[in-house]
């Protein structure tokens, strides 16, 4: 099923087909129980057995990124409620042991996750909480130690954004549909769930503003995403529309971030090598991004009347009204606090830390709030061994940098790592995002010049065909 989805000419229709499976889980979680199940039992097998690293990629980012719309739609236990986590580990751990490696890297973070497992300082964790807590970094570990020195074509990387774009439009369709009328919304200065179709908001959105980077990167590159222009342009606004209205700002801004990243490799791209990477023209692109961004900031803002823009200024009510400073813990809600007592409990436990899943349990004034911080919970919970897990992350992130690529494959991918990353300092790794986007940074994007001569020290590939874009 996933090969016909790839395959098919008919973009539109596919995204026609993913807007009425966001609608019906709206209704009931069958229609997309049936789903999952049929696309897993048809291409499971075909998958396992392939000698590429591409069908796993496919298999792997479609799947899981019903992971939210599952959530939604409560589909557990039919589809388990952290589908992300399970399907991945699965997935991965199927990779590793099927695919050679040129780094032992993740193997190496992994080890340093386990000694925390066998010990709790706090006494409350249960092996629920374990997994809840271990399993997100873990995924990352496994994602590094697969997707390390792994290699995609251009051709495949652009299938790969499409693909992995149409679960999230089957998200966006949820949301949209469960929206009450924007006549009878009442906003306020705090996270909407109305607005995120049932779904945590902070969850909801970041993946609508991964979907608003992916449409972005199809918009700028002319690349087919739904086979028209106009409407590529309607998903990148309605991505961005209703995760501003969702008044939770870090998914918004992350998908901002990317964009940025991706402007600032081509910006620094010597002249010639933009017409021989034949990459977009900035002025035009920049101008393109900056008017849909103020259009679809300017339409929620007026919609919310003004306290949009409050919000992300980081007032609150208490600020407002004069009752509560303004601080960055307030313009964080409640995030740098949690921060600093995870700090405590590292200072109290340097070596091994407290052990995994139990800082939540012994926080003074933030007692089993969950960290949103990862790198806090890694240290408090981890101690030295998850401050090396924090510097080996970054040390792939500077492997990311040094390779040779091509400019906007570089961007992107630089552009998925630094998301994924950024995710991790307003959500910790309780999505499915974090390690499957790390993981695919990873990929090296083989250079393809058509028929042009390849630039010194480039390898000639095989060319690409590329796809038409349809203008209606």
């Amino acid at each position: 099923m996933i090969k016909r989805i790839i395959s098919s000419k008919s973009r539109f229709g596919w995204v026609l087909f993913h807007v009425f499976l966001g609608i019906v889980s709206s209704i009931t979680p069958w229609g997309l129980i049936a789903w999952f199940y049929l696309v897993f039992a048809t291409s499971f097998y075909v998958v396992i057995k392939s000698k590429s690293i591409f069908p796993f990629c496919l298999f792997i980012a479609y799947l899981t990124s019903f992971e939210l719309l599952a959530r939604m739609s409560q589909t557990s236990p039919f589809i388990p409620y952290e589908l992300g986590k399970y399907l991945l580990f699965l997935m991965l751990c199927i990779g590793v042991y099927k695919f050679k490696t040129k780094s032992h890297i993740g193997l190496v973070m992994v080890l340093l996750l386990l000694p925390s497992a066998f010990f709790d300082l706090s006494g409350e964790v249960n092996r629920g909480s374990l997994i809840f807590n271990l399993m997100g970094p873990i995924n990352v570990a496994m994602a590094i130690w697969l997707f390390y020195g792994k290699s995609i074509s251009k051709l495949q990387l652009i299938r790969l954004l499409r693909i992995s774009i149409l679960p999230l439009i089957a998200i966006l369709a949820s949301t949209i549909f469960k929206t009450p009328s924007y006549n009878e919304l009442e906003f306020t200065l705090g996270a909407n769930f109305a607005t995120s179709g049932g779904g945590g908001s902070n969850q909801v959105s970041t993946v609508l503003g991964l979907g608003m980077f992916i449409s972005f990167i199809f918009l700028i590159n002319k690349w087919n995403l739904t086979g028209y222009r106009i409407t590529d342009f309607l998903l990148f606004f309605l991505f961005g529309f209703q995760g501003l209205l969702t008044f939770s700002r870090g998914g918004i801004l992350g998908g901002a971030l990317g964009i940025m990243i991706v402007f600032y490799f081509v910006i620094k791209t010597p002249k010639k090598q933009k017409t021989l990477f034949k990459l977009p023209n900035l002025g035009k692109a920049f101008l393109l991004s900056l008017f849909l961004v103020l259009i679809t900031f300017q339409v929620a803002d007026s919609l919310t009347g003004g306290l949009l823009s409050l919000r992300y200024l980081g007032e609150t009510e208490g600020t407002l009204a004069g009752t509560k400073e303004k601080s960055l813990n307030s313009i964080t809600t409640g995030r740098v606090e949690i921060f600093l007592e995870d700090m405590q409990l590292w200072g109290d436990s340097p070596i091994l830390g407290v052990g995994a899943g139990a800082s939540s349990y012994m926080r003074n004034f933030s007692y089993f709030y969950l960290s949103h911080v990862e790198m806090s919970r890694l240290l408090s919970e981890h101690g030295l061994l998850g401050l090396i897990y924090f510097v080996l992350l970054l040390y792939v992130l500077v492997q990311i940098l040094l390779k040779k690529q091509t400019p906007m494959e570089k961007g992107i991918m630089v552009a998925f790592f630094i998301i994924a990353l950024y995710t991790t300092f307003h959500a910790a790794m309780r999505t499915y995002l974090t390690p499957l986007f790390i993981g695919l940074s990873l990929l090296y994007v083989k250079p393809t010049l058509g028929k042009k001569t390849p630039a010194k020290g480039v390898k000639k590939l095989e060319p690409i065909h590329p796809e038409p874009v349809s203008v209606s």
